[in-house]
């Protein structure tokens, strides 16, 4: 009698969707206790989306969603141009964080900062 090589698969699988069921299940009863903890760490970190109002980095916000495709030192990488030194007055600078151009979207920047972002923008030289 031959043994069906499958079956260790297949047990190895159910187990693993049996465990992912109760993972989601286990995280839906806890859902308030996680979000309070997630709350809990976001008062110390500083700028960006945890920050209180009135304190606004426009260094730290583009060290989260600027590097990621103008490259770490602001001057551009592959089709995203620099943004360091760059000719566009601040108006300029300011239309394109609220309404994007190209391939970059509009929005990145809250509303309320988008003027002191294009002023820093501006000062990379």
């Amino acid at each position: 009698m031959t043994k069906n090589p499958i079956v260790p698969y297949i047990l190895i699988m159910l187990f693993g969707i049996g465990l992912i069921f109760f993972l989601s299940v286990q995280g839906v009863g806890n859902q308030a206790e996680i979000a309070e903890s997630g709350e809990e760490g976001t008062e110390s970190t500083e700028g960006g989306e945890g920050a209180s109002a009135g304190e606004f980095d426009p260094e730290v916000l583009a060290q989260q969603k600027c590097i990621s495709c103008h490259g770490s030192s602001y001057e551009g990488q592959g089709a995203f141009p620099g943004i360091k030194g760059s000719a566009l007055s601040e108006e300029e600078i300011a239309d394109i964080l609220a309404n994007g151009k190209g391939a970059m979207p509009g929005g990145l920047v809250p509303a309320e900062n988008i003027e002191e972002m294009a002023a820093w923008v501006k000062s990379l030289e």
